[in-house]
């Protein structure tokens, strides 16, 4: 067995020496890793990976066309010849490349020429997958499909992020570094994604609608490893939240396993010898994210933010630690809204802001929320729909219990992947307004009106669309989107006299997105104006912007410094569980890269176990802070 590096032994080493123990990371480019020591000492391996990234980024173009083309193809002449690097060699063999059929390999020879011819450089693709473990010849295959229509510029990203990580994985087996804790966080995602609802788990696709039986299914699983994990007490509350509940020292058992009178298991406690002292007073760190997922989603949206606080429980179990306080881990029932709509609704419970009106709700199938809960076990004590609302309304926190609600999730969308960082602290949840209108002109032959004489309704909705982007623009972090547009029984020889359209608009905090609305607004009546059209615009939701706390934030950055890696800060466009709880108490939180350029809602929706290695290691630090 080969002897493994160590960090103080690269560190200290002469630098021939230091440049022998990196040699091959980056395949047939040393003057990577010779820029990169310049900057020694390094931290943690973590750093070191990023310094790297930070040589390529700053070589230039020709340079990182150069290294890529230093790169061999997938099962090309290079493996058939056995002229492979060691490493690559043992990559492909691990990805099956060396076992393909005929076809599979003319299919890749073919896919490699075609690349080649288009791109100008081979495709790249870090086979060992973002586990580590190794992607199969069928996911192989798919993605070199899928990237083959890509944009030239792009691909080169995509290529230099693949090669990236082919190093990462490297440098992780040079110095025995194995992502263990993410590794368990990957699998628990892998193992959640095995319930889905029917009709969509027969296509091989997963959703996790509110109350389905694959929600339930979800929830039971998720309370079986929380209890694994060493939680003192696990409950499914009234709207199907999974709760889990780690004792501080000195502290008061928690009051609401009282409420939990809906699942047969939910009163189950651990018998682990622990016995808390009571406290008037115990202070609480609230965690969590949602387990539900839209339709056809990925696996990370919601539940990575689930696994990442509950994998540092564990170690805090493991180790028999208590902290001066406890922690309780939320995996919220719902927060899309694709069964019913009303969005946070598991979240929203726990703020007290949960509308009476949604249990009257129903879904496509007629069944109604309340009934659907009932149907769930969710209310078996309450005797009435009264009685359902009491039981929901005990949900609600008292915030001077809490210390404050922190979120871990993966960011959904690409600036982490784009900038090589693994971690990003967020500095507010953007506000935002949507509006759902129509544009109406007159509608007339399209052979006979002359142009200067048309009231078209498209040509007004095209002209707000290029506007919105540009304005958007302007403040470097708003964002504008008109993601439908529609002409009710449109018809080629006609001009449209309707044209309808979505509005969504989002801005870091409440008076920039009023800016932008208003420019918006004041825009389109500009244009139409001037068209001689009209419109009709209602708004259907408008929600203001969640600020992280400063604090708390601070606790972020330092976690994330002490792993060696830069601190970026980032808005989230998205609306989070946070959002919710932002109304109640401080929030604040930690978004972790994803793969695929940070596609998200999509079954491409990926990250990597050393970065979700990465993120649970950072929620541990932000305890320690906590508890110091």
């Amino acid at each position: 067995m080969n002897k493994k590096s160590t960090l103080h032994q690269l560190n200290t080493a002469p630098l021939a020496e230091a440049l022998e123990l990196l040699d091959g990371l980056y395949e047939h480019s040393p003057w990577i890793a010779a820029a990169a020591l310049l900057q020694r000492p390094f931290q943690s391996l973590h750093q070191l990976k990023y310094r790297m990234t930070e040589v390529i980024a700053a070589a230039g173009r020709t340079a990182q066309v150069a290294l890529i083309r230093a790169h061999p193809e997938l099962a090309g002449r290079a493996m058939l010849s056995q002229a492979l690097t060691a490493a690559s060699a043992s990559e492909q063999n691990q990805a099956g490349l060396t076992h393909c059929s005929v076809a599979e390999l003319a299919r890749l020879q073919q896919l490699n020429a075609d690349y080649h011819a288009k791109f100008g450089f081979p495709f790249i693709l870090a086979v060992r997958g973002p586990r580590g473990s190794g992607l199969s010849r069928r996911e192989i295959m798919a993605s070199f499909e899928r990237r083959l229509q890509g944009q030239p510029d792009f691909e080169l990203q995509e290529c230099l992020r693949n090669i990236h990580r082919i190093a990462e994985i490297r440098l992780n087996d040079r110095f025995g570094f194995t992502p263990t804790l993410g590794h368990d966080v990957w699998d628990w995602q892998e193992r959640l994604s095995e319930f889905s609802d029917v009709g969509d788990a027969e296509q091989g696709q997963l959703t996790v609608t509110y109350l389905s039986d694959a929600h339930r299914a979800c929830a039971r699983a998720i309370q079986g490893w929380m209890y694994d994990c060493g939680f003192d007490s696990v409950q499914i509350d009234a709207v199907g939240n999974v709760v889990g509940r780690y004792q501080g020292i000195d502290a008061e058992p928690h009051q609401s396993n009282r409420d939990c009178n809906e699942v047969d298991s939910c009163q189950r406690t651990s018998n682990k010898g622990y016995s808390p002292k009571r406290l008037e007073k115990p202070k609480t760190l609230l965690t969590g994210s949602h387990f539900d997922t839209v339709r056809n989603a990925g696996k990370y949206d919601g539940r990575l933010g689930i696994f990442v606080p509950m994998a540092s429980v564990r170690e805090l179990f493991r180790a028999g630690r208590r902290l001066p306080f406890a922690i309780e881990v939320v995996a919220f029932a719902e927060e899309e809204g694709q069964r019913f709509k009303a969005t946070f609704l598991g979240s929203s419970a726990l703020a007290g802001d949960f509308k009476p009106e949604w249990l009257d709700q129903c879904d496509a199938d007629g069944i109604s929320m309340l009934a659907a809960m009932r149907h769930a076990g969710l209310c078996a004590a309450a005797a009435d729909r009264d009685a359902v609302l009491t039981a929901i309304g005990r949900l609600k926190r008292d915030p001077a219990q809490y210390l404050g609600f922190v979120e871990v999730h993966i960011e959904q969308g690409p600036v982490l992947n784009a900038c090589n960082l693994p971690l990003g602290v967020v500095t507010a949840i953007n506000a935002s307004v949507r509006y759902q209108g129509q544009v109406i002109g007159t509608a007339s032959h399209a052979g006979t009106t002359p142009m200067k004489q048309r009231q078209d309704a498209v040509c007004g909705v095209a002209e707000l669309a290029l506007y919105l982007e540009q304005r958007a623009t302007q403040d470097g972090d708003s964002v504008a989107t008109m993601g439908q547009i529609g002409v009710p029984s449109g018809s080629v020889n006609v001009v449209p006299g309707r044209c309808s359209f979505s509005l969504d608009l989002r801005a870091p905090n409440d008076r920039q997105r009023d800016a932008l609305e208003r420019d918006v607004l004041d825009q389109l009546t500009q244009i139409c104006r001037r068209r001689g059209l009209r419109f009709e615009l209602p708004p259907t939701l408008r929600a203001s912007a969640a600020p992280c706390a400063p604090d708390w934030r601070q606790r972020w950055e330092a976690a994330v410094a002490a792993l060696g890696l830069p601190v970026h800060r980032l808005p989230s466009g998205a609306g989070h569980d946070a959002m919710k709880l932002h109304e109640l108490m401080e929030q604040a939180m930690l978004f972790v890269r994803g793969q695929n350029a940070g596609i998200s809602h999509n079954p491409l929706e990926s990250t990597t176990s050393d970065d979700m290695q990465l993120a649970v290691q950072a929620f541990g630090h932000l305890l320690e802070q906590l508890a110091a």
